[in-house]
C-alpha cells in the first residue's frame, strides 16, 4: 500500500482528504500539532468511513511548521507527502511575517524533509490567492492557472494573500533549483466550502455562517470562486498517481458568487430565516477604505465582472465540480444544525 504523510491533518480541508485516502485505500500518516488534535481527528472521521476497520490504517506524527523537529522522522517510508498545512486568517493582522514565515518556512520545510527521504511525490495546497490577486485592465477577465499574484500590488499586498503566493513561489523555485526529481503539484482553491466532518471548522465556513447571522447590514459587491470542500479533497487524491498533473497547478473552482448571490442562495433554500440581501453602494465602501487598509485592498475588485476557469481539473482529474449553491446549501444546513 502507498503511505501518504498528510500534513495540516485536523484541518477542514486535511480531515476531508484524510477521509477520501483512507476509503480509496491509502496509508496515511497524518501530522498534527498535538495529540488533542490526533483525537479530533479519528473522532471526526469515525461517523463517515465505510468500514470503521479502516481508521487502522492512519497513524500521527506531531509536526510545528516553525521546527525542524520530527519532520525527518516523519518521512521515513513514505511515498507522498500532502502539504495542506498553513496559517490562515481572515483578520487583520499587524505583523504580515506572521503568516508569511509559517507559510513560506513551513512549506519550504516540508520538501527539504521530502527531499532528504527521497519522497519524489509532493501535492502542495495553495490558494486562488496566488493566482487572483494583481490588478488586471478594465474589463471581464477568467482567472486560471496561468495568472500570478503580484504581490506588490494593492490586492496582492494583503498578508494572507501574500503568504499563499510567496509559499507556492518557494516550492516551484525549490524544486526548479534544488530538487527536480520532485514531482509537484499544486491545488489552488478559491473560498471552500460545504459539510464540515465536525463542528471545527475552517473560517471560510464562518463567513457563511457570518451571512446566515445577517451580522452585516449591506453586502459588498464583491465576487469570488465558490468550491466544495468534497471537490478539493478529491483532487488532492487523484493526482497522486497521474503523470499527466506532475508540474501542474489546479485552479478549485465551481463558480462565481457574489455576497448578495449568496445571501439569496440562502434566503430561498431558508425563507423563514431573517438574511440581509440588499448590496451596499460602492461609495460607502471607498469612504470605509480610507480608514481600514483591508477594506482599501478590495476597492479594485468592487463590481468587477469576473470568472474562473477550472477546466484543466474537470480534464486531468475527471472532477464534476459540486453546484455552488448545493455547496452553501448543505454548509447551511450543518451550521443550523450545529445551533
Amino acid at each position: 500500500m502507498t503511505t501518504v504523510l498528510l500534513t495540516g491533518a485536523s484541518g477542514y480541508i486535511g480531515k476531508h482528504i484524510a477521509l477520501q485516502l483512507l476509503e480509496a485505500g491509502y496509508i496515511v500518516r497524518a501530522s498534527v500539532r498535538s495529540q488533542v488534535k490526533a483525537d479530533e481527528v479519528v473522532a471526526a472521521l469515525a461517523p463517515h468511513l465505510s468500514d470503521p476497520t479502516v481508521a487502522n490504517r492512519v497513524s500521527f506524527v506531531h509536526l510545528d511548521l516553525t521546527s525542524d523537529d520530527g519532520w525527518t522522522t516523519a518521512l521515513e517510508g513514505v511515498d507522498v507527502l500532502l502539504h495542506t498545512a498553513s496559517p490562515f486568517s481572515v483578520d487583520k493582522v499587524k505583523d504580515e511575517s506572521i503568516l508569511i514565515r509559517p507559510a513560506v518556512d513551513g512549506t519550504l520545510r516540508a520538501l527539504r524533509a521530502a527531499r532528504a527521504a527521497g519522497v519524489t511525490r509532493v501535492v502542495v495546497t495553495s490558494s486562488n490567492a496566488a493566482i487572483q490577486g494583481a490588478v488586471v485592465p478594465a474589463g471581464p477577465v477568467t482567472y486560471d492557472e496561468s495568472f500570478w499574484t503580484d504581490v506588490t500590488s494593492p490586492i496582492g499586498r494583503d498578508p494572507y494573500t501574500k503568504s499563499k503566493t510567496l509559499a507556492e513561489r518557494a516550492a516551484w523555485d525549490f524544486v526548479a533549483t534544488e530538487a527536480p526529481e520532485i514531482n509537484l503539484t499544486t491545488i489552488n482553491p478559491g473560498l471552500v466550502i460545504g459539510p464540515p466532518l465536525d463542528r471545527h471548522y475552517a473560517t471560510s465556513v464562518e463567513v457563511i455562517e457570518r451571512v446566515l447571522a445577517a451580522k452585516d447590514p449591506a453586502m459588498p459587491d464583491l465576487s469570488f470562486p465558490l468550491v466544495d470542500v468534497r471537490d478539493v479533497a478529491a483532487m488532492h487524491v487523484r493526482c497522486i498517481d497521474r503523470p499527466v498533473t506532475f508540474g501542474q497547478r489546479y485552479l478549485a473552482a465551481a463558480g462565481t458568487y457574489s455576497f448578495v448571490d449568496i445571501a439569496r442562495t440562502l434566503k430561498a433554500a431558508f425563507p423563514t430565516r431573517k438574511l440581509v440581501t440588499r448590496q451596499a453602494p460602492n461609495f460607502l465602501i471607498h469612504v470605509l477604505g480610507l480608514f481600514d487598509g483591508q477594506i482599501k485592498s478590495i476597492i479594485p475588485l468592487l463590481s468587477k465582472k469576473m470568472s474562473f476557469n477550472a477546466a484543466k481539473a474537470t480534464r486531468d482529474l475527471n472532477i464534476v465540480f459540486i453546484d455552488p449553491a448545493t455547496s452553501l446549501v448543505e454548509t447551511a444546513t450543518f451550521l443550523l444544525n450545529e445551533k
